[in-house]
């Protein structure tokens, strides 16, 4: 036999991980599953021409009226809606740098100039820079709780001197697209917050904790007036049946979910303490990922097999939760000796990885970036 084809034959399967999109590991419910399938057995006929009954499920079970919820092709579609609803000939975006991905891109769709605004001197996002960047021609402004993609929180204290700050004709979305791996303690009270600043939008998606990112189902709620803004730009035709069936579902299987979400933080933390204990400066993220501060974390991985979200100072975000996944994703960083670690005065190495300023300021130095096309503000 030809060697090379032997080799070919005899080599080791080697597994690869795509960690890229922040995925949930899990596949949707046994449950939600079924009535899903339910659903599509009516896959012939139109859903409603408007979306009335995906917003009254959602609305009872945040507490908020059915005006005040907008649907759409996951929070994403969602986000797009308020953009086109706010744009206009010279308006502006404002948001952190890094951010989530989505948010520049479709600040060029709905033709906003992207204003960013670097992360503070720990690695967060710097609400105070952002509020002097909001200027006359600001149109939207997007701060993300948890932060994509390091996974910090600002505090409630900050989130509310920003939203003081940001006049009031200026819309805010508080992306939550993590909220529910946030510990009720570390939760903000957004009804009472809709409640005092009526430009602010809550938005959030099935995608990650729900684990849908498939189904393409997102939602936002804020004041009637704002929402009904938004609403005007609803697609006809543009939620289907089985988005209803699957939300319903979601919400009756509560339970079962709030097992699977202790499950990937418990995965989390643990990958989390590993990855610091091999002296990588990983923020103490609460969100289904991990941020791996530059250079050479998005290398390592690559050089491993295992897909990446990867940034321009080499840095890295990984989602967790498969404990195979992650498992390769330690004995990558093993097999090039660990990176980064720092020793002290007199060469002991520390191998409690730091702590989480060493960290934020890790962050803060690896100089990520923004997309072309953005203004950077200083």
């Amino acid at each position: 036999m030809n060697s090379t084809r032997e080799s070919a034959v005899t080599a080791p399967l080697v597994e690869v991980f795509d960690l890229t999109l922040s995925e949930n590991p899990f596949a949707p419910l046994p449950s939600v599953l079924e009535e899903v399938n339910a659903a599509l057995r009516e896959g012939n006929r139109y859903p409603e021409f408007l979306p009335r009954r995906l917003p009254a499920v959602i609305a009872a079970h945040i507490g908020v009226e059915p005006e005040q919820v907008v649907v759409g092709a996951g929070a994403t579609g969602v986000a797009l809606q308020i953009m086109q609803t706010v744009s206009g000939p010279g308006r502006r975006m404002v948001f952190a740098s890094p951010t989530f991905d989505g948010y520049p891109i479709m600040a060029a769709m709905a033709g906003l100039e992207a204003v960013a605004v670097p992360l503070d001197s720990s690695g967060e996002q710097d609400l105070a820079a952002m509020a002097r960047a909001v200027g006359h021609r600001t149109a939207l402004v997007a701060v993300c709780r948890p932060h994509n993609p390091t996974g910090t929180v600002p505090a409630v204290a900050e989130l509310k001197s920003f939203l003081f700050s940001v006049p009031r004709h200026v819309p805010v979305i508080l992306d939550e697209a993590y909220v529910e791996f946030l510990p009720e303690d570390e939760r903000v009270d957004v009804h009472d917050l809709i409640a005092h600043y009526p430009n602010l939008v809550v938005l959030r998606t099935f995608s990650k904790a729900y684990g849908l990112a498939g189904l393409r189902i997102g939602y936002a709620f804020g004041a009637p007036e704002l929402i009904a803004r938004i609403r005007r730009l609803q697609l006809p035709f543009g939620t289907p049946e089985y988005a209803v069936a699957a939300v319903r579902a979601c919400y009756a299987a509560s339970a079962e979910l709030a097992e699977r979400i202790r499950d990937i933080t418990a995965e989390r933390e643990k990958v989390r303490t590993a990855l610091r204990h091999r002296g990588i400066e990983v923020p103490n993220s609460r969100g289904n990922f991990l941020y791996l501060p530059g250079p050479g974390a998005h290398a390592a991985l690559a050089d491993a097999g295992i897909a990446a979200k990867g940034y321009g100072d080499g840095s890295a975000r990984i989602a967790v939760g498969d404990p195979r996944a992650d498992a390769a994703v330690l004995e990558a960083f093993d097999s090039r000796g660990g990176r980064g670690r720092r020793t002290d005065r007199n060469g002991r190495s520390d191998r409690n990885g730091g702590d989480d300023s060493t960290a934020r300021l890790a962050i803060r130095q690896s100089h990520i970036r923004p997309g072309a096309g953005t203004r950077t503000m200083r």
